[in-house]
C-alpha cells in the first residue's frame, strides 16, 4: 500500500473516531457536571495530569524503537522485528513497574498538592488516584504491541480499538453517573472497560502477528541495541523537559490557586483539544508515512514533502486557532454559563501557545520520523526549566494568566530552535525560508484575528445561538477566503489540490 494511500486511510478512520468520541465526551462532561461537580471535575483533570508526569517513566523508548522498527518493516525482515519487539516488551516490563513505584510513593503528599478540595477527604483523593495509577501502569503490558501496527502504517487498527473502547467506556459512565452521581462508579466503569480492553488487544495482535509469540528470537546485536539506547538517552531529556513543560498547568493551578479552577480550565482545554484531535489526525497519521519515505527517498524529495507538511499545518493551525480567539469563549457561555468563563488575558495566551505548537508538531513529527533525538537533547530541559520558573513565579503576580505566559515562553523556545536542527541535520539548507514562510503565516492569521474579532463586535453583542452560527459561517469564509488568495498559488497549495482532485476523480 502506498504512503499517501496509507495515510488517507489513517486520517479517515482517525476522523470517524474522533467525531463519535467528541461528541460522546461532551455529553459525559455536560452530564458529569450536572450531577457532580467542579471540585470532582478538578481533581479528575489535576489526577490525568499527575500520571501523564508519571508516564515520563517511558523516557523514549517508544520513539526510539518506532524508528527502528521502519527499516525492518519497510523490508520486510521479520527477523529482526522479532529481535526489537523483545527488547520492547522487557522494557516496558520494567517500566510499569517503576510507574507503579512511584506512583505509591507519591501517594502520600496529594494532600499537599490539591487545594481546597472540598468535602473530599484524603482517603477518597487517595483512592481516586490507586484507581487513575491502576489504569496507567496495566497499559504498559499492552502498549508496546502497537509499536509494529504503527511502523506498518496502519495506525487506523489502534485508532478504531480506542474509538470502540472510549464509546462503550464514555456510555455506561453517562448511565452510571444517571443512576447513582458517583464518582468511585463512574472512575471504575472506566477501568473494567480498559481492562477488557486490553486483554482483547493482547489476544488480537498475537493473531495478527504470531511470529510476537515466537520464543525462538536472535537477540540484537550490540550495536543495534547500542543505538536504540543513544536516541532512548537523548529522549529521556525530551521527555522530561516535555512533562515539565506540558504537563504541570494543573498541579500548578491546584497547588497556588484552587483545585476548582483545574476543572474549569479543563473544559476549555476539552474543546480545544478535541478540535486539535481532529487536526492532528492528518499529522500524526503521516509520520510512519514520513518514516518509510526517508528511508527511501532522497533529500530533495524529502524537503518538498516537508514544505507541503509545513503549509498544510499553517492552514489548519491558523483556521482552528482563528475560530478559537473569536468563538471559544462564547461557546463556554452557551454551553455552560458565564460562570465557567476564563479571564481574556487567560484564553489569549492559552489560544497563542495552541497556534504556535501546529509549527512545533510538525518540527517534532518529522524529527521523530528522521530519528534526529540526539541534536536538541537539551532543549526540551531547557523550556521545562523556563516554564516552570515563569509560571510558579508569574501565578504569584498576575494570577491564572502568569502560568500561560511560562507556557508561551518556554514553547517559543522551540519554534526558534528546531528548525536551525532539522534543515540543517535532515535537508542541508539553512532554515531562513522557514523563518520567512512563518512571518508571513502569522501576520496574515494576526490580521484575520483582529479583523474577526472586529466583525464579532458587531455581529455578536450578546450570545445566542443565531449569532455564533451566523459568526461561524463568516470566520470559515473569511479565513479560507484571505488564506487562498494569499497563499493559493504556491508550489505547497498546488500539490495539495492536486492530491484532493485526484481524490474526487478516483471517487
Amino acid at each position: 500500500m502506498g504512503r499517501v494511500k496509507s495515510a488517507a486511510r489513517n486520517i479517515a478512520f482517525g476522523y470517524v473516531g474522533t467525531a463519535a468520541t467528541a461528541i460522546m465526551s461532551f455529553i459525559l462532561r455536560t452530564i458529569f457536571i450536572h450531577q457532580l461537580d467542579e471540585v470532582l471535575l478538578g481533581v479528575n483533570g489535576l489526577y490525568t495530569s499527575i500520571l501523564s508526569l508519571l508516564s515520563m517513566a517511558e523516557l523514549g523508548i517508544g520513539t526510539a524503537l518506532n524508528f527502528s522498527l521502519y527499516a525492518p518493516v519497510a523490508k520486510g525482515d521479520t527477523e529482526k522485528i522479532k529481535s526489537y519487539m523483545q527488547m520492547y516488551r522487557k522494557a516496558y516490563y520494567v517500566i510499569a513497574l517503576v510507574v507503579a513505584a512511584i506512583g505509591l510513593a507519591l501517594a502520600p503528599f496529594l494532600p499537599v498538592i490539591i487545594k481546597n478540595p472540598g468535602y473530599c477527604t484524603t482517603r477518597d483523593l487517595t483512592l481516586f488516584y490507586l484507581i487513575f495509577l491502576f489504569n496507567t501502569v496495566s497499559t504498559y503490558f499492552v502498549s508496546y504491541k502497537y509499536s509494529l501496527v504503527n511502523a506498518q502504517q496502519k495506525n487506523y487498527i489502534q485508532t478504531n480499538i480506542n474509538t470502540i473502547t472510549k464509546v462503550i467506556t464514555v456510555f455506561l459512565q453517562i448511565v452510571g453517573l444517571l443512576i447513582f452521581k458517583n464518582f468511585y462508579v463512574y472512575l471504575l466503569t472506566d477501568a473494567a472497560v480498559q481492562l477488557i480492553q486490553k486483554v482483547f488487544v493482547s489476544s488480537y495482535l498475537n493473531r495478527l502477528y504470531p511470529y510476537l509469540k515466537d520464543k525462538n528470537i536472535t537477540p540484537l546485536t550490540k550495536e543495534e541495541s547500542g543505538a536504540v539506547w543513544s536516541k532512548t538517552k537523548a529522549l529521556v531529556l525530551h521527555k522530561v523537559g516535555d512533562v515539565a513543560r506540558l504537563q504541570t498547568d494543573s498541579l500548578i493551578i491546584s497547588s497556588f490557586i484552587e483545585v476548582a479552577t483545574v476543572g474549569i480550565v479543563d473544559n476549555y482545554n476539552l474543546v480545544i483539544s478535541t478540535v486539535s484531535n481532529f487536526v492532528n489526525i492528518i499529522f500524526n497519521s503521516v509520520i510512519s508515512s514520513f518514516g518509510n519515505l526517508i528511508a527511501t527517498e532522497n533529500r530533495q524529495k524529502q524537503f518538498e514533502m516537508f514544505k507541503v507538511y509545513r503549509f498544510f499545518a499553517a492552514w489548519f493551525y491558523g483556521f482552528s486557532a482563528t475560530g478559537f480567539f473569536i468563538l471559544l469563549s462564547p461557546l463556554i457561555e452557551l454551553w455552560l454559563g458565564q460562570s465557567w468563563l476564563l479571564g481574556t488575558a487567560a484564553i489569549y495566551l492559552l489560544l497563542t501557545d495552541y497556534y504556535f505548537k501546529g509549527d512545533r508538531i510538525v518540527l517534532s513529527n518529522y524529527k521523530t520520523a528522521a530519528g534526529v533525538f540526539e541534536q536538541d537533547k537539551y532543549l526540551a530541559l531547557i523550556q521545562g526549566v523556563v516554564n516552570l520558573v515563569l509560571s510558579i513565579w508569574l501565578v504569584q503576580v498576575i494570577g491564572l494568566a502568569g502560568i500561560y505566559v511560562g507556557t508561551v515562553v518556554s514553547g517559543l523556545i522551540a519554534n526558534v530552535t528546531k528548525p536551525f536542527i532539522i534543515y540543517r541535520t535532515c535537508f542541508d539548507r539553512t532554515p531562513v525560508s522557514y523563518f520567512a514562510d512563518t512571518l508571513k503565516y502569522v501576520c496574515s492569521t494576526t490580521f484575520i484575528i483582529a479583523s474577526g474579532l472586529f466583525i464579532r463586535s458587531i455581529v455578536m453583542p450578546e450570545v445566542t445561538y443565531i449569532s455564533f452560527a451566523i459568526m461561524f459561517i463568516i470566520v470559515c469564509i473569511l479565513f479560507n477566503a484571505i488564506f487562498l488568495l494569499l497563499f493559493g498559488r504556491t508550489t505547497e497549495a498546488k500539490y495539495l489540490f492536486g492530491l484532493i482532485k485526484a481524490k474526487f476523480i478516483k471517487m
